[in-house]
């Protein structure tokens, strides 16, 4: 398999459990809503196990195909300011669901039925989000 395949793995599967945590973390520690906390959490780790296999078997292509030297790591403008939480937290909802697709779609190289799991665990994320959105409003202007 091409080392950016395994490039392009490493890297979402980053992205979407940071942009997660991000998330779990503006809903634990600002709503304290603790039905929606343990959804993230439990995302989380279903993101976790369900990569969990290929990263056992291809671990040492994982690892070694990051490199920090990535063209595309430059923020944009609209990255680097958050006006409040409501929009921090949709900013991090957006990177996992992005990061989610890609996985889908690369996963494809792999196995069929670890992909459409992703693409399980994405629809769970649009829904956790619309669920959060309702309270976080409380706490827009932050």
């Amino acid at each position: 398999m091409d080392k950016g395949v395994y490039r392009i793995i490493d890297a979402n599967l980053n992205r979407v459990m940071e942009g997660i945590r991000v998330s779990e973390d503006i809903i634990r520690f600002s709503s304290n809503n603790e039905r929606l906390t343990a959804k993230l959490k439990t995302l989380r780790h279903e993101i976790f196990d369900a990569i969990k296999e290929l990263r056992k078997e291809h671990l040492e292509e994982l690892v070694s195909s990051r490199d920090i030297n990535d063209v595309g790591i430059k923020s944009s403008e609209s990255e680097k300011k958050r006006d409040n939480l409501i929009d921090l937290f949709l900013a991090n909802t957006q990177r996992g669901k992005e990061s989610l697709r890609v996985l889908e779609e690369v996963l494809k190289l792999f196995d069929q039925q670890l992909s459409e799991k992703f693409k399980k665990l994405r629809f769970k994320l649009y829904e956790i989000e619309k669920t959060a959105v309702k309270g976080l409003e409380d706490i827009r202007d932050c």
